[in-house]
Formats: C-alpha cells, sequence, structure tokens
C-alpha cells in the first residue's frame, strides 16, 4: 500500500513489495523487528539482485527498548591481505568490474548473524524461510530489475554463470516473468542449516575463492575466515530537539548531520517555502560543503584520523554557513560513486526499530557469480585509490569509503523517524530533504517521500557536476536554480535516478506511519 497515514502499531517499508511482505509474515509468526529485519533484508538479496545480495555489504541501526539506545552495526567487510597497490601496477584504477573488482569480504552474512544472535527470537532457518521460497520456486521479476538488466546487458552475458541466471538466452526476462535462483536458493538454505560459518569458513567461502582466484582475485580462505563486522557507537547529532544518528566512518552518515547543523541555522519552516528556490539552493549548497570534507577525510579510521568532533560541532557549521550565497551556486566537485542500493526499516508492537541499508555497490556489483554458489559479488572494494596520497588508498585489511548511510532520528530518547534512501552520492541528498520534510514542515512520510527530489552530482562517464532534479518541479523553481550558477538537467516527472527513499514516523500516539517510494516497487505494510 502506498499509503502513509494508517495509524499502524507495527510497520515494515521497502524497495520491494514481496520483502516488505516477508518482514510482516515474520513479525506475525512471533519475530520481532531484529527477525523481521533480517528477512526482509535476506529476500531482497533475492528479489533485487540487481541492488543487493549476498556477495555485498550492509549497515545497521538498531533500537531495544530494554536497551534503551540506539546501536549501530557496521557489516562492511575489508580489502584482502593481499590487495595492496603494487598488484595494480600500471593501472590507473581498480577495474570496476569482474573478478579483480572484488577487492574486499562480503559483509552482509555476518551482519544477519549479528542481528539474530543479540535480538532475535527466530532461528535462522525461520527467518530465512522466504527468501529461500522465492529464489527456490520463483517470483514476478519486478520492473527495475528488468530495466536495469537490459542496461547490463553487456555485463551479464560475458560469462555463462551470470547469463544463465539474469539473462537467459542472452536476452532481459520481461516484467512479470517467474525468475527463479536455484542456486542461490541454495546457498541460501545451507546457511540457514549452518549459519555464517558456512559462509565464512566452509563450503561457500572456499567456493567464492576458487571462482575468483580463477580470473585473477585477491581475496583468500584466510580473509574470509578473519571477516568479522563490528558494533560500534552511532554518530548522534541535534536538530530542532531531534537526536539524529548516523553509523560512523567508513560510513559517510556524517555528512547528513554536518548539513543538518548548517540547515538549523536558518528559519526553513518560517521563512523558506518547501519546494522553492531557495529550499532547494540551501539544502545543495549545504550538502557541496559537507561533500568537501567528506571526500577530504572519509575512509576506514584505523589508517587514518577523522576529525569528526570538528566537522560536526554547530561552531564549524556557523563557519560553513558564512561560505554559503542564497543567490549563487557554488563551483564544487565530488567523485562518482555507485547508486545502487536497497534501505527498509522495520518497527514492531513493542518498539524494537531496525533502519538498515544494504547493496552491491554498481548495479549487479561486480558481474561475478561465484562458481555455483549463485551468489553475485560486490565490487565495493573498487572505490579505492591507487594514488598512496590519497586517504582512501588501497592498502591491505582496509574498509574503504561507504556510501551506506541508514538514519534514525529520536524525540526524548526514543525513535521517530527511520528514514533511508538508495542511490550512493544521492543518499545524504535524499535523506536531508525527507527529515526537513517532515520536521520542519510537517509531512507526513509518504508525503516526504513521493514528492519531487534532486541529486546533485557527477555519475560515472559525465563530465560535469549537474543538478538533476525531476520535472515536476516548476519551471520557475528550475530556471531560478539555472540563473544561479546550477548547472540544471531536468529529469522525468518521477524517476528513479533520484533514488528510492522510505521512511516510517511514530507519531505522539505511539502509532507507526510508513512511505515508500513510488519510484521503485516496494509496500509499506502495517497493522
Amino acid at each position: 500500500m502506498h499509503q502513509s497515514m494508517i495509524g499502524a502499531e507495527a510497520m515494515v517499508v521497502s524497495p520491494h513489495a514481496l520483502a516488505s511482505a516477508a518482514g510482516a509474515a515474520t513479525l506475525q509468526r512471533g519475530g520481532n523487528a531484529f527477525d523481521a529485519a533480517v528477512a526482509v533484508s535476506a529476500c531482497l538479496a533475492v528479489v533485487y539482485p540487481h541492488m543487493t545480495g549476498l556477495g555485498g555489504d550492509s549497515f545497521w541501526l538498531s533500537y531495544a527498548p530494554a536497551e534503551g539506545r540506539v546501536r549501530a552495526y557496521n557489516g562492511s567487510g575489508r580489502s584482502g591481505r593481499l590487495a595492496t597497490r603494487s598488484v595494480f601496477a600500471g593501472e590507473r584504477a581498480i577495474p570496476t568490474r569482474g573478478p579483480r573488482s572484488v577487492v574486499t569480504v562480503p559483509g552482509m552474512v555476518d551482519a544477519w548473524a549479528a542481528m539474530l544472535d543479540r535480538y532475535g527470537r527466530l532461528s535462522f532457518g525461520e527467518v530465512l524461510e522466504p527468501a529461500i521460497r522465492y529464489a527456490t520456486q520463483g517470483f514476478p521479476l519486478s520492473r527495475d530489475q528488468s530495466a536495469n538488466t537490459a542496461k547490463r546487458l553487456a555485463l551479464l552475458t560475458s560469462t555463462p554463470a551470470t547469463r544463465d541466471i539474469y539473462a537467459p538466452g542472452g536476452r532481459a526476462p520481461a516484467t512479470g516473468s517467474r525468475f527463479a535462483q536455484r542456486a542461490l536458493g541454495g546457498s541460501l538454505r545451507a546457511i540457514a542449516q549452518g549459519g555464517r560459518d558456512v559462509f565464512y569458513e566452509g563450503a561457500i567461502a572456499r567456493e567464492i575463492v576458487a571462482e575468483l582466484q580463477r580470473g585473477g582475485g585477491l581475496l583468500t580462505l584466510e580473509d574470509f575466515a578473519d571477516h568479522r563486522g563490528d558494533w560500534v557507537e552511532p554518530l548522534v547529532g541535534a536538530y530542532r530537539g531531534y537526536d539524529v544518528y548516523q553509523v560512523p566512518p567508513n560510513s559517510q552518515g556524517f555528512t547528513a548531520i554536518m548539513t543538518l547543523n548548517m540547515l538549523e541555522r536558518f528559519d526553513l519552516a518560517g521563512a523558506v517555502d518547501e519546494g522553492s528556490y531557495a529550499y532547494y539552493h540551501l539544502l545543495v549548497e549545504a550538502l557541496k560543503l559537507s561533500f568537501r570534507d567528506r571526500d577530504a577525510y572519509l575512509t576506514d579510521p584505523a589508517f587514518a584520523r577523522i576529525p569528526l568532533e570538528r566537522l560536526l560541532s554547530k561552531a564549524y557549521a556557523a563557519e560553513l554557513v558564512g561560505e554559503i550565497r542564497m543567490d549563487r551556486a557554488r563551483e564544487a566537485s565530488a567523485e562518482p560513486v555507485g547508486n545502487d542500493t536497497a534501505y527498509a526499516a522495520v518497527v514492531d508492537a513493542e518498539g524494537n526499530a531496525v533502519s538498515f541499508i544494504q547493496s552491491l555497490y554498481f548495479e549487479f556489483g561486480s558481474g561475478v557469480v561465484a562458481g555455483s554458489t549463485g551468489i553475485l559479488l560486490q565490487n565495493r572494494g573498487s572505490y579505492f585509490s591507487l594514488d598512496g596520497n590519497r586517504v582512501n588508498a588501497l592498502e591491505p585489511r582496509k574498509r574503504t569509503f561507504h556510501t551506506l548511510m541508514p538514519a534514525m532520528a529520536c524525540r526524548d530518547g526514543k525513535p521517530h523517524v527511520l528514514y533511508g534512501t538508495q542511490g550512493g552520492e544521492g543518499q545524504p541528498q535524499t535523506q536531508t530533504a525527507l527529515l526537513t520534510r517532515m520536521l520542519d514542515y510537517g509531512m507526513d512520510p509518504q508525503s516526504a517521500v513521493s514528492a519531487p527530489r534532486w541529486v546533485w552530482g557527477r555519475t560515472w562517464g559525465e563530465a560535469t557536476q549537474e543538478l538533476k532534479i525531476e520535472g515536476r518541479v516548476s519551471a520557475d523553481v528550475r530556471e531560478a536554480l539555472a540563473r544561479a550558477g546550477h548547472r540544471v538537467a531536468t529529469l522525468p516527472d518521477v524517476d528513479g535516478l533520484v533514488g528510492h527513499a522510505h521512511a516510517i514516523l511514530i507519531d505522539d500516539e505511539g502509532f507507526r506511519h510508513g512511505g515508500t517510494d513510488p519510484r521503485a516497487d516496494g509496500a509499506a505494510i502495517g497493522w
């Protein structure tokens, strides 16, 4: 249902209706929000395979009333011990596709185990059952997967393993056709029976490593066996009386807090109309300044000092605001990053809340299916730099700059809004739009998600930093932005390029209201 104000006591939102349904069914069979979140995550790995999968990473924010605090889990993998810059000598960059692009260990399955071990009520087998069923019996292919398959057909038909699964007969499957992934179902069943160790120390790890090494990949069995995600303290910022939580680096989440610190110095609700030139211009200009610091500092904090205390201070925000001109766009640049991700959230009747996001980095990740496992591997590590002077330079056992950033805003110590989006560079941009629309302008989650959006930046292969904006934004506003110096590119009225966003808001009565993006294939399910 694409409806926000349904006064529910439990709520699931995700970019695919079948994944949302699996989360709801998990709650109804006695699971809590953590069980349901893992069920949703696993189903997304099956029904949205171009965006996410077992071969990728994930980040999580969680709240349990019994603990009374927000916690974060970093489910991203590190580069292998053989991953040195000298391996790529003579190359300008790490390849973005193929076995040699798979530089980091996938962290997803470990994150599932961490959630269930600490908070879950159901077994791995019970939680993974819907995903196993969708994989083995098939499901109606989404329009988004069909479109992305057609877009990346050359990649997907370049090897027999990917072709046979994703483009049988060398063609993109039609929307609504039955799409099964029986080998992936077998891997999920093995994990359901044997837990995370099957993936990191057992038969799945051996098959993945063997496949990669056949193609010159660098990961070893030792790299898989060594992998552990981390429970970490989330970052927290203050915005108009709310505590806003983000996962710390190597996530880019701190950029959203920096942006809110700047925006808090403006009277948005009283002096800036939502959807006006001033609204779009101000948010874009604040985000550009946040990106400047992000690109200068973001990497694995175990390898570099990231001055978060200064970056997240209100005093620094005041300095940055002094650089914003309301009549002129500043010249700025940012490196292009992968866009393809899946965000989801769950809140149960007891008040447990999970905000999480997962990805393969590019659409269909590396394009490498790991042998007989049916698992598509991410290419996240291809974002490492081969320039030793760059903060995100490739080194062994290192986490890379990560775009994934689930968010949660709390009031009086309890979750009020869970929100996030697919979209790489667009994640802090869309998050800022969602939160200001809900907190400053009083929009319900569905209205905030559905309203026109934009994305500033440069995607792969483009030479300029454009402000891509949906055509529903009035021509007057778009023309004013162009006059101010923004390189405006008008998108269709509703365009997935601006991301797939979803949100849950818990109101003063304790009811849950969900919003899911019309640009995706999702659903908000509550009761």
